[in-house]
């Protein structure tokens, strides 16, 4: 894969412009630029999910997922380039439904929290769902895979299923009450 970085700063971007994957330079605050530099955000806050104690299982999982992250931002980052495929979907939908599995139903709205871990997963949901809604208005303007947007569609609802896994591991999930009850 192309050129490693030896020096952080090139002074190419203050004129408010950034070099795209394919050497094109696009506006800092494109769409593309945006979806990008959310998914990167999103990957992030999945390091800090990270930073606290996990069953092995999802962290191998998570950790999976700060890879393929990397992988879409590279997709977003290089026009016509297709790294995120229909098999990554299908891996996440599987480890999904395992978490799933143990779970009861939900009969209520939860409110974000429960517990640290739950909460930065509940963080990187909200987040997750921005990236979704710029990768959707950057595919009615240019061409954003199918794959892509299915994986962070998915993405979004597993980290809602690991928050409430994680919820119920110390204490429990925090439920909406509804019209202000108290």
């Amino acid at each position: 894969m192309g050129n490693r970085l030896s020096k952080i700063y090139t002074r190419t971007g203050d004129d408010g412009t950034t070099g795209l994957g394919d050497g094109n330079r696009v506006a800092k605050d494109s769409l593309r630029v945006e979806s990008y530099g959310t998914v990167d955000e999103l990957n992030s806050h999945l390091g800090m999910v990270l930073t606290y104690e996990l069953p092995l299982n999802l962290r191998e999982t998570f950790c999976e997922i700060q890879h393929l992250l990397f992988d879409l931002g590279g997709e977003l980052c290089m026009p016509g380039y297709v790294f995120i495929k229909p098999e990554h979907v299908t891996w996440l939908e599987q480890e999904l439904d395992k978490l799933n599995d143990d779970l009861p139903p939900l009969k209520e709205f939860i409110l974000p929290g429960g517990n640290p871990p739950a909460a930065a997963c509940h963080i990187s949901r909200t987040v997750c769902r921005r990236a979704e809604r710029l990768m959707v208005a950057l595919g009615r303007q240019e061409a954003v895979e199918p794959s892509a947007l299915a994986f962070i569609n998915r993405l979004s609802d597993f980290l809602f299923v690991a928050a409430r896994v994680m919820a119920r591991a110390d204490g429990g999930e925090v439920l909406w009450r509804g019209g202000g009850q108290k």
